[in-house]
């Protein structure tokens, strides 16, 4: 079965609502990327108007920027630390935007969709 992101046949209440029309090809969804700590593995994905977005399978690089000098460099990604979207996905090396990783120089939280954009940027974090 499709996923959709249209509206919830449901209220917060929890009533039921009516739906005045059915599922529409515009609210199709996808299944999630789940970006691993892995080789690097881009998936090219064709979107509405006959565009691509590239979605990241698997990375085990990292643009890396520090705030205080305003360098980046290009990092190894050791593993996840913290992952705020899913406890599991700390277990399972997921990595997601607000991700916190752990790499060589320090941890180091993602700022980017890797699932959207197809790279994995992000800033140190202070412990």
């Amino acid at each position: 079965m499709a996923i959709s992101q249209g509206k919830s046949t449901r209220n917060p209440s929890g009533a039921r609502n009516k739906a005045h029309h059915g599922k529409r090809k515009a609210q199709l969804g996808r299944e999630p990327a789940e970006t691993r700590v892995d080789e690097k593995r881009l998936k090219k994905i064709r979107t509405r108007g006959g565009n691509e977005k590239l979605r990241l399978a698997g990375g085990n690089k990292i643009n890396a920027n520090n705030p205080k000098t305003n360098k980046t460099e290009v990092l190894d990604i050791l593993g996840v630390v913290e992952n705020t979207a899913n406890p599991n996905y700390v277990r399972r090396n997921i990595i997601t935007k607000g991700a916190i990783v752990e790499t060589s120089n320090g941890n180091v939280k993602v700022t980017s969709r890797p699932g959207q954009d197809g790279v994995i940027n992000g800033i140190f974090v202070e412990k």
